[in-house]
């Protein structure tokens, strides 16, 4: 996934996942691959990770006006939550 600016209608991203569970590999694979590329291309955009024991992972995507999306990304694999990403960036 190439590191794109994200638009500024985006105010906040924030990851939710469990730190050992199967459910959330994907979510964790793709914060090691592409979270820095990410916040590098996006410098002052805040990117929340948090991590809690049986958490469903999930990625919220807060927009103007505090319009807040979910996402779910349980048993995706890194591809489908690079999907997800874009998808849930596209604003």
């Amino acid at each position: 996934m190439a590191a794109a600016r994200l638009s500024t209608k985006i105010k906040e991203l924030r990851i939710l996942l469990c730190q050992t569970s199967k459910a959330s590999d994907g979510a964790r694979n793709f914060i090691f691959q592409h979270y820095a590329l990410i916040k590098k291309a996006n410098p002052t955009l805040p990117i929340l990770i948090r991590e809690c024991e049986n958490t469903e992972p999930r990625l919220y995507v807060r927009v103007e006006y505090g319009k807040e999306t979910c996402y779910p990304l349980s048993d995706l694999s890194v591809e489908d939550v690079v999907q997800t990403f874009k998808q849930a960036t596209s604003v």
